[in-house]
């Protein structure tokens, strides 16, 4: 790979590491996506071209272990790459069944486009040089493209072409699950609707989307077109072209493949068949498709880049996970009614569920792309009514979102775990890990301070917030002997622990994270409600029958709240966490090397890790890195514990001796709760963080999907995590701690409607509001405050001898300034040991 900060390259072909490439090269736009896989290739042991929509799912059931198990799946779509050439009477293009000349290959960051160069000597010894570029339109959704220049080297002759639509894909992306029923889509026909365009048709069996492609194919010779013999293959489920056509000797033939995608859950049009034809008669040539492509990413990257100096492949990876972010979500999401998944539109891991993922998504577009966040709440809000119905079939009021969610909201995690390093089947209880409620509503308030949007909060939100906090009222138990609230029987983020070893029934006692979550909730339930306009205040009081014992009851629950606590100001993970046994991490790392899934190897041992004080993530440390530690410590004084931030850092170093990293997510977190006290661990696991997804550190997974959430949360622990950017009542506050191998970071973001520039250096630091400013009226840089007005550009520069001050001068001043939602501080002292922020 080169260090370059704009493209992610490969050198040679490598048959292991394709899945790997597939998967960090796909191509989307937020409604489609389609792996990063060769023209000519087919599902294989190699390579996967698998294509996947938003929202795009089906239902399948299977008999297995002697149970009929049920489980929603993203789907495989059609495969709409299927290009390829041969010399006549040669074979199908194939890297496995040649001599591979020379490959490279480029993921084009900056315009969103994958490019290719290989040569090839075949059996014969006839050699080709083949260049491709490819894209996924950014601004129209439904197109994709297709550019393949072929130029015989050393041999003359009629070059075959063949170009096809594949609807005969399965998923069998995963290897685990292919034990499962894999077949989704049903074929419903292929036609020709014009000279140089197929068309196929299929339908998914249980969710009834219709999915229609249309792929028209052209060849030009020095710009003009090619006189071609063409001849069209109808099968089940398939449909494709074959183009002969005379090409000379170092002669080039340009093959170019448009594509159009449709559906049935598509907006604005009355069936997707007419509408692909239409969209198909609507483009031109490949260079027209890029140019309108290319200016697309460069508005993404005008709202979206961050900018590091001094750090060419760093910078790279960074723009990597903004790319596969927006490649997923982005402004085409809107208004479609799809959720994030975790392994984004990438592969077919965890099914492409949606979890908590957002959670460490939306600070990254609340601050960049807001409307696309307002559309994932807007997700959540439509799977109220099935969050409500989860409740009540757990004895519940109020709303339980599930662990995974899909089309419908309802629960859709397994009940069956495959551990592939045991072959066995165990039971999966994650469906405990009721949070993710306690993640929407975090979200929900954030995404609110960020924008201040108050008609989503009035129209969504705040139901939503009234729900949730209901909920866990409901959940919340009052213990008379020890005289607190209790949250029984749940999982954690933790998820390595399921169950106390010494009882049957799964589940555990007051984790601590879910506890203080709960109580934080209940408080922003109310202050929602607060926050509205009275007449949709006593409306919305109305509508969902919440008296004021309701609210008296969510203030003294919030306020009871047991968090239990170890000795010298240690936060328990759960009750009973101090029961269990230490585990010999330094005999496991020398038996296994690679222990980051303890859990499987601890089942495939005959044990459990239920018996040890081992975590995939910390979830203890996730409180750190939500809030501050002033707003942490705040909080748990209005729950009764007079919580010393001084332990922050014992309460780290406790969990970190005692974490697998098991998750992506892990590193994340711990690289973000030691920014202020050890900067020089928190590089080494943000760097480890960056590079997850890019080296696979967890042996194979990436090849599966990438790991949107961490890649999201890597780029906020740059414009949030090492700028310590945090608001508060009246003051933005910025407190630097770049790390020595970071020179600088350079980003803008919106705040209530308007842009901030902001540049951060070793020695100083820039901040300007452009175009006007509705956010705190002062500046914050480290302990020095200076007011600040629209259309300001104020620099702070670092003294050794006293710190950070504002450089002297008049700047313009126009505009107004207001407040924002709450208040969320921040100490400002760097040596404040593992701050949230």
């Amino acid at each position: 790979m080169a260090d370059t900060p704009w493209k992610l390259s490969y050198e040679g072909f490598d048959p292991t590491q394709e899945g790997l490439r597939e998967a960090l090269c796909t191509l989307g736009n937020g409604y489609f996506a389609t792996r990063g896989a060769a023209e000519e290739s087919e599902a294989d042991d190699v390579h996967y071209p698998g294509t996947y929509l938003a929202g795009g799912y089906n239902r399948l059931e299977t008999e297995l272990a002697g149970r009929r198990i049920e489980n929603e799946d993203l789907v495989n779509l059609p495969n709409w790459l299927a290009l390829t050439f041969r010399p006549e009477g040669g074979d199908w293009l194939n890297l496995r069944r040649v001599e591979v000349l020379g490959y490279t290959q480029a993921l084009d960051l900056r315009q969103g486009v994958l490019e290719r160069t290989v040569r090839v000597r075949d059996r014969e010894g006839r050699e080709t040089s083949i260049a491709s570029r490819r894209l996924v339109h950014m601004r129209r959704q439904n197109i994709a493209a297709i550019e393949m220049r072929l130029t015989p080297e050393n041999w003359s002759g009629i070059a075959e072409i063949r170009s096809a639509l594949d609807g005969r894909v399965i998923n069998a992306g995963v290897e685990r699950y292919r034990q499962l029923n894999g077949k989704h889509l049903a074929p419903l026909g292929t036609r020709e609707p014009s000279e140089d365009a197929v068309l196929l048709l299929a339908e998914t069996s249980q969710s009834r989307i219709l999915v229609a492609e249309v792929a028209r194919t052209r060849v030009y010779r020095d710009e003009g077109p090619a006189e071609a013999r063409r001849a069209t293959e109808h099968e089940e489920g398939y449909v494709a072209q074959r183009l002969s056509v005379a090409v000379g000797q170092g002669e080039s033939l340009t093959v170019e493949k448009v594509v159009a995608l449709c559906t049935s859950r598509d907006r604005g049009i009355s069936e997707p068949t007419q509408a692909a034809m239409e969209e198909i008669g609507d483009t031109g040539r490949f260079s027209d498709l890029l140019a309108s492509h290319a200016l697309a990413w460069r508005t993404l990257w005008d709202r979206g880049d961050i900018v590091l100096d001094g750090h060419p492949h760093r910078q790279m990876v960074l723009r990597l996970h903004i790319f596969h972010l927006l490649q997923t979500v982005s402004p085409n999401t809107v208004d479609m009614d799809a959720g994030v998944p975790a392994r984004g539109l990438h592969g077919e891991a965890y099914r492409g569920h949606i979890f908590w993922d957002e959670l460490f998504i939306l600070p990254y577009l609340n601050l960049h792309f807001p409307e696309i966040s307002r559309e994932l709440l807007l997700y959540r809000y439509r799977r109220l009514p099935a969050a409500r119905r989860l409740a009540r079939s757990a004895g519940r009021r109020g709303a339980m979102y599930p662990w995974q969610s899909g089309s419908s909201g309802r629960e859709e995690s397994q009940v069956l775990h495959l551990n592939p390093r045991s072959g066995r089947w165990t039971p999966d209880n994650t469906s405990l890990q009721r949070h993710v409620s306690l993640a929407i509503a975090h979200n929900i308030w954030r995404y609110w301070q960020t924008t201040g949007d108050r008609g989503i909060m009035a129209a969504h939100c705040a139901e939503m917030l009234v729900e949730i906090a209901r909920f866990w009222a409901s959940m919340a138990t009052w213990d008379e002997a020890g005289g607190r609230y209790r949250i029984l029987g749940v999982m954690g983020p933790d998820e390595f622990h399921d169950r106390y070893p010494w009882r049957d029934e799964p589940g555990l006692d007051d984790n601590a994270y879910t506890n203080v979550m709960a109580s934080w909730t209940l408080r922003r339930a109310a202050d929602a409600l607060d926050d509205l306009a009275p007449g949709r205040r006593a409306e919305l009081r109305l509508l969902l029958d919440v008296t004021d014992e309701e609210l008296a009851d969510w203030k003294r629950i919030a306020g009871g709240m047991r968090v239990p606590l170890l000795e010298g100001g240690i936060i328990a993970q759960f009750e009973g966490y101090d029961r269990l046994e230490e585990l010999d991490w330094d005999a496991y790392r020398a038996r296994y090397g690679d222990i980051q899934r303890l859990d499987r190897i601890l089942e495939a041992e005959g044990d459990t890790i239920n018996r040890y004080k081992a975590s995939k993530q910390a979830d203890v440390l996730m409180l750190f890195y939500l809030f501050s530690a002033q707003e942490l410590t705040d909080l748990l004084a209005t729950m009764g514990y007079d919580f010393d931030p001084a332990t922050i850092p014992a309460n780290i170093d406790y969990y970190m001796r005692r974490t697998s990293h098991g998750s992506t997510l892990s590193r994340v977190v711990h690289s973000w709760v030691l920014a202020r006290s050890d900067r020089a661990r928190s590089w080494e696991l943000l760097t480890e963080a960056l590079e997850s997804d890019l080296l696979d550190i967890q042996g194979g997974t990436t090849a599966e999907g990438i790991h949107l959430g961490a890649m999201a949360g890597t780029v906020d622990l740059i414009q949030r995590g090492q700028t310590a950017l945090e608001f508060t009542d009246h003051t933005l506050s910025i407190s630097p701690c770049l790390p020595e191998a970071m020179q600088g970071v350079h980003l803008k973001f919106l705040y209530h409607g308007y842009w901030l520039h902001l540049d951060v250096g070793c020695d100083e630091v820039t901040v300007t509001a452009p175009d006007g400013w509705a956010g705190p009226r002062r500046i914050q840089v480290r302990d020095r405050i200076h007011e600040f007005q629209p259309g300001e550009t104020l620099r702070f520069t670092c003294h050794l001898e006293d710190g950070w001050r504002p450089q002297q001068g008049a700047p313009e001043r126009t505009g107004r300034a207001e407040g924002v939602a709450e208040s969320v501080r921040r100490q400002p002292n760097d040596a404040s040991p593992g701050q949230g922020r």
